[in-house]
């Protein structure tokens, strides 16, 4: 497409919202391409117009990863009238067994490695507040999280309606992925009237305000997470 548009003089942009490269570094047999994929990556997306990004925090990210400044902002946003603290079920919590009076933590994503399922399921087993997490989601990884959360409820891939009584209907949000370019479960989650625990990364860092709506950690610090967690299961 770029080559076609050179050759035809045609303005080319583009839009960067997958941090691809940063999956590589949690498959060995990939992490050596991570290199030659940003390098690539700075030839390709230096060679269009205008380059549209979700966040500034990513903006920055690839500033300092040496990509040329033709960024352009290209924010997200979600349905607030599917996500909403109204939409909270104490049906839909009975139904999972979770009683009026426990309080969820709960997580949203694909179940694959590059979400920090291994920091995920760390701080989730360092809660030290009684609690009951809830996983949705599905994902070649799934397997890892039960074993690693056997008490947790895992409810599989939700969507629509479904999707939206399990944020309201859950209390705490905790996403630790370093790999977003914006995080809409974060945003989700807050439009549901969760206070979210998320990777001090990219996407998270420009959608929760430390203090005020959530708390931000570094990805790979478990006890982190944990702390915040804790901190937020034990004041209502």
């Amino acid at each position: 497409a770029l080559k076609l548009a050179r050759k035809h003089g045609i303005p080319a942009v583009a839009s960067y919202h997958t941090r691809y490269e940063t999956y590589l570094r949690h498959y060995w047999y990939l992490a050596w391409l991570e290199k030659p994929l940003k390098s690539s990556l700075r030839w390709f997306y230096g060679q269009a117009r205008e380059v549209y990004v979700p966040s500034e925090s990513v903006r920055e990210a690839l500033l300092a990863d040496g990509l040329a400044d033709n960024f352009k902002p290209w924010p997200r946003g979600i349905d607030t009238a599917r996500f909403d603290p109204e939409k909270r079920s104490m049906a839909w919590r009975a139904r999972h067994g979770i009683g009026a009076d426990e309080t969820v933590v709960l997580h949203v994503s694909r179940l694959v490695r590059e979400k920090r399922l291994d920091t995920l399921t760390a701080a989730l087993k360092g809660i030290a507040a009684p609690h009951r997490a809830v996983i949705v989601g599905d994902g070649p990884d799934r397997g890892f999280a039960e074993r690693a959360l056997p008490h947790a409820i895992f409810t599989g891939f939700l969507n629509g309606e479904e999707l939206a009584a399990a944020y309201a209907s859950s209390d705490l949000f905790v996403f630790p992925s370093d790999s977003e370019s914006f995080g809409n479960v974060t945003l989700e989650a807050m439009a549901s009237g969760l206070p979210c625990v998320c990777a001090d990364a990219t996407g998270s860092r420009s959608l929760v305000v430390f203090g005020e709506t959530g708390y931000l950690a570094p990805a790979d610090d478990a006890g982190a997470f944990a702390g915040f967690l804790t901190a937020l299961v034990s004041d209502a």
